[in-house]
């Protein structure tokens, strides 16, 4: 485990007030984010070490909404999927995950600024009549799915993954409510006859839409409020005229193992003024 996240008492980020709103374009040179405390190297998801491209974050907050900003180092920015929801992990991706307690919500843009949303419920929260039992949380609808968890599954897991809690279901229609992304690219998209610097993303999300992962929490967060996140980046390499599988994964803080999908590994944001 990252030694990193040893000393219990320390959060792993903390996200500072800003006195303006931000204007999303993919611009990370904006005053908002000069001024902001930048994340450390993004360090390998499973074993902690340095991640082979430099990858940062930032996160900072207003009463109206939750800013995240991505710096990422790539010397040949490619990224051929555009249509909304395609599953971009299979290429380079940014991602930003939010823990709910009983749900959570996935975020992932790549470069061409393509976004794939979903939302998790665990299964033992999705009661009849419960809070989730709601007409945007169909679980008859052909785009929700039972999900067990990521590569680290076997013989004994395979249906229910390793965490504890097991299932959860997966709404792939879903869409924040306000949520917005940009992404500039320093260079030339899937262009390979030159170098690039790498690309950078902003994400704005309404705090209006994340009611039902605050879970009774104060919206905005109250200073001192830490809410659970991931933020990682997946990259698609070739060696030998093969894909690398799994794609090596990135993130703020490693988790031990290969799943994105723990939130009680991920990192703590502690939200401060």
């Amino acid at each position: 485990m990252d030694s990193h996240r040893e000393s219990a008492n320390q959060p792993d980020y903390v996200a500072h007030r800003t006195v303006a709103p931000i204007n999303i374009n993919g611009d990370v040179t904006k005053t908002q984010w000069t001024e902001a405390v930048w994340s450390r190297r993004f360090v390998d998801m499973a074993s902690g070490r340095r991640g082979m491209y430099d990858t940062r974050a930032a996160i900072v907050w207003d009463n109206t909404n939750l800013y995240i900003a991505f710096v990422a180092e790539e010397p040949f920015v490619c990224a051929e999927l555009t249509e909304r929801d395609s599953i971009v992990f299979q290429e380079n991706d940014l991602e930003v995950f939010i823990d709910g307690r009983d749900c959570y919500y996935e975020l992932e843009v790549n470069a061409a600024n393509t976004v794939y949303e979903v939302f998790f419920i665990w299964r033992d929260a999705y009661t009849r009549g419960g809070r989730f039992d709601q007409p945007q949380f169909d679980v008859h609808s052909p785009a929700a799915y039972t999900f067990g968890g990521d590569y680290d599954r076997t013989a004994t897991s395979f249906w229910t993954g390793t965490h504890p809690r097991g299932v959860r279901w997966a709404f792939t229609d879903f869409d924040m409510p306000g949520m917005r992304t940009a992404v500039q690219v320093d260079g030339t998209l899937n262009d390979d006859s030159d170098v690039d610097g790498g690309w950078s993303l902003e994400i704005a999300i309404p705090w209006s839409g994340l009611d039902l992962l605050a879970d009774g929490r104060s919206l905005p967060p109250q200073p001192g409020d830490e809410w659970r996140m991931f933020l990682g980046r997946f990259q698609r390499l070739e060696l030998g005229g093969k894909e690398v599988l799994p794609h090596p994964a990135t993130a703020l803080t490693s988790h031990g193992v290969y799943d994105t999908h723990q939130p009680d590994r991920w990192s703590r944001i502690r939200f401060e003024h």
